[in-house]
């Protein structure tokens, strides 16, 4: 087990190059099951859920070579569909979330699927019911084994459907996109998900021969095809990444410049960030963030306190709202924080009093944010990382803090971004990674 030890209160200064979208890779990835011939991706993010992910592939026989580091060619012409209900599978593909998307793949070329329930992050409920009335749909068969938490669907070939899914899931609608590739007929999908990691894989499997319109709407039609063959896919910054940075940059007082991060696919982000009083320039595809001693909220046309929150694409991504959270800590004016989709995602800001913010947690799905316009720091403390998000957010808190922070469970943090420490110590920042007694 490791720890960040950070020493907080620097500026920082440089340029940074955001990794390749982690949700976006665990989509395309499952995709390279869809054909027998060889599939090149690029901008792969070296990342430990994109690695166990493809270590995964590995094992159901999946041929794997590394061009380089961000770049891999995948081969899918000799699967061990067996592995899948192998004991070894039952406990690997249960520590990923993101393992469900290779049942659609796997169900429609193979005629079988199986997953354990997926692991991820701590966050609150996370249905799969999205994903298997997908497959039934389809005309799949539905088995769940309670004693091991094993679900599979089997079918000799899906039928295309007309469905409206319940919830907009962005890995559900990938799943099901996947399987209807190959059904026989028409797939008409209403409520879809529609975030650019959504039009990438759409794109991406056009690019395999699919027939699919209505890319980027929540209405899709997939006319299935007997056959995909490979193509080369490069994957888009991660926007999650990217607001990170803008997080780090607000909070330690600092100039940072943000490389290509292909700004026609960020939606909302920036106006958001902007909705706290933070300055942020388009330079052609970068954006250019100056350093700024203050910042104020800006309040709805009624004068009232702002309020922010998450909702399915386009709406303001879920994954940003604990930046946004970290960063309205320092903010001149109040923000109420409403997190929609997670029941459990806002319990890191105990954490966040500890070092000083003021913070209301008025119920598991609300906070109310008095910022203190850097006039008063926050302090340096021990804390763990609950999950990704929290991490990165605690992580950028302990980088403004006054003193030294220690954070324990960093391997969360590892689950979701590319050598963070050393990238952080790149453009300034006092930050080290120690083995942890915790």
């Amino acid at each position: 087990m490791s720890a960040f030890k950070i020493e907080g209160g620097h500026q920082l200064k440089g340029d940074i190059t955001p990794q390749g979208a982690k949700n976006e890779a665990l989509q395309v990835i499952c995709a390279v099951l869809l054909t027998s011939d060889i599939v090149t991706i690029s901008n792969i993010p070296d990342i430990r859920d994109v690695n166990k992910l493809i270590y995964i592939l590995g094992e159901l026989g999946v041929k794997v070579e590394k061009i380089d580091a961000h770049t891999y060619t995948f081969q899918a012409d000799e699967i061990d569909i067996d592995y899948l209900e192998s004991d070894k599978f039952k406990k690997e593909g249960g520590t990923l979330r993101g393992s469900i998307m290779i049942v659609g793949p796997l169900l429609t070329r193979f005629g079988k699927g199986y997953i354990p329930k997926p692991g991820g992050d701590k966050i609150g409920r996370r249905r799969l019911d999205t994903h298997f009335q997908g497959f039934i749909n389809l005309g799949a068969k539905f088995r769940f084994n309670k004693e091991e938490s094993f679900y599979g669907v089997e079918a000799d070939r899906l039928q295309g459907a007309y469905m409206h899914l319940d919830e907009a899931s962005v890995t559900g609608t990938a799943n099901i996109i996947m399987a209807a590739v190959l059904a026989e007929g028409i797939t008409t999908v209403y409520n879809a998900a529609c975030e650019p990691y959504i039009q990438q894989l759409s794109r991406m499997l056009v690019s395999m021969g699919a027939k699919i319109t209505g890319i980027g709407s929540n209405l899709l039609h997939i006319e299935g095809v007997d056959k995909l063959k490979g193509c080369k896919h490069r994957i888009l910054p991660d926007m999650i990444e990217i607001g990170s940075w803008i997080g780090v940059a607000v909070m330690t007082k600092s100039e940072l410049t943000i490389k290509d991060v292909s700004w026609d696919n960020l939606g909302l982000i920036p106006s958001v960030f902007r909705k706290l009083g933070i300055q942020l320039e388009r330079k052609g595809d970068d954006i250019y963030i100056p350093s700024q001693n203050s910042y104020k909220i800006k309040s709805d046309l009624d004068d009232s306190i702002l309020t922010i929150s998450d909702a399915p694409w386009p709406g303001f991504t879920p994954d940003l709202l604990s930046i946004i959270l970290v960063i309205s800590t320092q903010a001149k004016g109040s923000v109420l924080i409403h997190q929609k989709m997670f029941e459990s995602r806002l319990f890191f800001v105990d954490k966040l009093i500890d070092m000083g913010a003021k913070i209301i947690l008025c119920d598991p799905h609300r906070a109310s944010v008095i910022g203190l316009n850097h006039e008063s720091s926050l302090r340096g403390t021990t804390m763990t990382s609950p999950d990704i998000r929290a991490g990165i957010s605690l992580l950028i808190a302990a980088l403004s803090a006054n003193g030294t922070s220690t954070i324990h469970n960093i391997e969360q943090i590892d689950r979701g971004y590319e050598r963070i420490d050393e990238r952080l110590r790149a453009i300034g920042a006092k930050i080290e990674r120690i083995n942890s007694t915790f």
